[in-house]
């Protein structure tokens, strides 16, 4: 009486087909590689003033960044004050935070007229981004 499984061994293994593993390995191999490029702060370089006494916090709900020549971008898009009134004002009835990156060379007194900006409309959480000394 002969069993298919003897039968199998006797006259061999069946091959592997091997190209299917190698597709899995090559789009691996791809999805790590183009990960990393995904994962940008953000296109607006930004050189954040240094602070002794900076501490670590979550990111706010929206971003808004001011370039040093003194451009000012909420959440990856320029808008003029006048429009950042507006949407503040819409951030503000969905109580969100707001993190401000500012660049070291921008000028004070813009920064502080957005902040100012920010508290007239109702953001009651506002931070600014520091980096560690």
């Amino acid at each position: 009486m002969r069993f298919k499984g003897r039968m199998e061994l006797e006259h061999g293994l069946k091959p592997i087909d091997i190209a299917p593993v190698i597709n899995v390995i090559f789009l691996l191999l791809m999805f790590f590689m183009i990960t990393p490029s995904f994962t940008t702060d953000s296109a607006i370089t930004v050189n954040l003033p240094k602070a002794v006494t900076s501490e670590a916090v979550n990111y706010g709900d929206t971003q808004l960044v001011v370039s040093a020549d003194n451009r000012i971008f909420l959440d990856g898009s320029a808008v003029t004050l006048d429009d950042l009134k507006g949407r503040l004002k819409a951030m503000a009835k969905r109580n969100l935070a707001i993190l401000i990156k500012a660049d070291s060379r921008a000028n004070l007194g813009k920064i502080v007229e957005i902040w100012d900006t920010c508290k007239l409309m109702g953001i009651k959480q506002i931070s600014i981004a520091t980096g560690q000394q």
